[in-house]
């Protein structure tokens, strides 16, 4: 019997275990229910199982029966501030909470990996790691899994790691897509304050107004994005905010604004951040004021390695058929933290179709809505993926010559 139809027996299973997360989620970095509901799933199993230290992940090691090389695959698992409005049977039932970005069907699916991958354990020629990750909305915890020593849960630095990511929309559900290089975007806040000084609207120049200064760099940061960065490797750049004053006939002493910018390689995500602080601040001292500028830094770009994007691919298309195995033409402008797992060992970031059946993936409320739905039928697919991309690589990389 394959990994497939082992996967299909369980798929009952496994709907239940997605239900129980789906209906409890919890936000950020303390995920108890959460943890507890993995912990119970792979009890029994022959692993070797650490709880992190600052947050409720886990790390799960399967070691083969057979000596080899180490692969990670890795599932986050926590929620979103969203109230849910699916009116689904498995609703959340935690107010301004919900698994609005498939998390919960990813924490799943990695589960059943590792029940699939435990009935494989004396043939498997190396080690995986499991990587239940919370945090991933925002909070970096890829970063501090790797911080807690995830990639050397098995005594050696994995030669591959993997992860899944389901979208409510876009694709057809039961699609695989990876492509080589920058998957998504890197994405950075930029909060930046004008200081002026304050004065009454009649007499303005009797005052330093900061409105005129932080408007023209608004407008500046959106023609800079044209003409100072190649438009085959582009940025993003979105003024969000913009706050200053409080009544109509009072300049204020500061004009603040908030800005996300994204990029799709390491070289133009550092240009942006220079050329953003020396265009606020040029424009600030034009009009004698001063401008602090607080770039915080958020999740690098996401990036593929050729030979392990086009791999999960060439897997996919064998596991499921060449029309469910698809190589995107263009990145996603969104952000992940499993770059920080990629900046560390090579490896794919590997997108699935779960839309509802009988809805079209391109009106299908997105990943984040509070409407947003993901069908259950990909579950068993995941795991099935999941399990092979495992245990292929472990094999192709025990008959690599040393």
């Amino acid at each position: 019997m394959t990994i497939r139809d082992e996967a299909d027996k369980i798929a009952g299973e496994l709907t239940e275990l997605r239900h129980a997360i789906h209906q409890e989620p919890e936000i950020g970095y303390d995920l108890p229910a959460t943890q507890r509901k993995v912990l119970a799933a792979l009890d029994g199993l022959p692993l070797e199982i650490t709880p992190g230290r600052q947050l409720s992940s886990v790390t799960a090691v399967l070691r083969g029966g057979r000596p080899g090389p180490t692969v990670l695959l890795r599932g986050d698992m926590d929620a979103l501030p969203v109230h849910e409005a699916t009116g689904l049977p498995w609703a959340s039932r935690t107010a301004g909470a919900m698994h609005a970005c498939g998390h919960d069907l990813h924490t799943t699916m990695l589960a059943g990996a590792a029940r699939l991958l435990s009935a494989q354990r004396a043939d498997i020629p190396g080690n995986v790691i499991f990587m239940f990750q919370p945090a991933e909305e925002g909070g970096g915890g890829a970063r501090i899994m790797i911080d807690e020593g995830v990639l050397g849960a098995a005594g050696e630095p994995p030669v591959a790691a993997y992860a899944l990511h389901v979208f409510s929309g876009m694709y057809d559900a039961g699609v695989f897509a990876a492509r080589p290089g920058p998957a998504l975007a890197a994405m950075d806040a930029i909060d930046v304050t004008v200081h002026g000084r304050g004065g009454h609207g009649s007499a303005p120049h009797q005052a330093m107004d900061p409105i005129p200064a932080a408007c023209e760099m608004v407008t500046a940061l959106h023609a800079m994005v044209t003409r100072k960065f190649n438009v085959f490797d582009p940025v993003v750049v979105t003024v969000g905010s913009f706050h200053a004053g409080t009544v109509r006939n009072v300049i204020p002493d500061d004009a603040t604004f908030y800005v996300t910018a994204r990029s799709f390689s390491h070289e133009s995500r550092q240009r942006l951040r220079d050329e953003t602080v020396r265009l606020v601040t040029n424009i600030a001292q034009a009009h004698g004021l001063t401008a602090d500028v607080d770039f915080a830094g958020g999740y690098p770009v996401t990036v593929n390695d050729p030979a392990e994007a086009a791999f999960a691919t060439a897997t996919a298309a064998g596991l499921f058929g060449a029309d469910r195995a698809v190589t995107p033409p263009e990145p996603l402008a969104g952000s992940e933290d499993f770059s920080y797992v990629l900046n560390e060992v090579p490896g794919a970031f590997v997108l699935l179709g779960a839309c509802p059946p009988g809805t079209d993936p391109q009106t299908a409320p997105s990943n984040h809505s509070a409407t947003a739905a993901f069908t259950d039928d990909v579950l068993p697919d995941g795991a099935t993926l999941y399990a092979e991309l495992a245990l292929r690589r472990l094999a192709a990389a025990a008959l690599a010559p040393e």
